[in-house]
């Protein structure tokens, strides 16, 4: 079973109760041989949950680009930490 929205509003949601510094989404796509790992600062994590929820379906598959999916969600201090829960 993949990660799914629920899924992903906790992450992000945890991330803003422990004060995390930085939340990251593993995304894959179609044609790309390895998965790409988006991170963004606290600051941009509710506006940017906001954007995954109207622009991905509930099996965070996007809704406008076929082949384009999150397939992980980490939070962290710092980019290591997010790195290593998503690689």
């Amino acid at each position: 079973m993949g990660v799914t929205m629920n899924n992903l509003e906790f992450c992000f949601n945890q991330a803003v109760v422990s004060g995390a510094s930085y939340v990251g989404v593993l995304i894959e796509m179609e044609g790309f041989p390895q998965p790409e790992v988006i991170i963004n600062k606290a600051e941009n994590i509710n506006s940017k949950l906001a954007y995954y929820k109207k622009t991905y379906d509930e099996d965070l598959n996007h809704r406008f680009a076929k082949g384009i999916k999150i397939i992980g969600c980490s939070y962290g201090d710092g980019f290591n930490d997010i790195q290593e829960d998503l690689t």
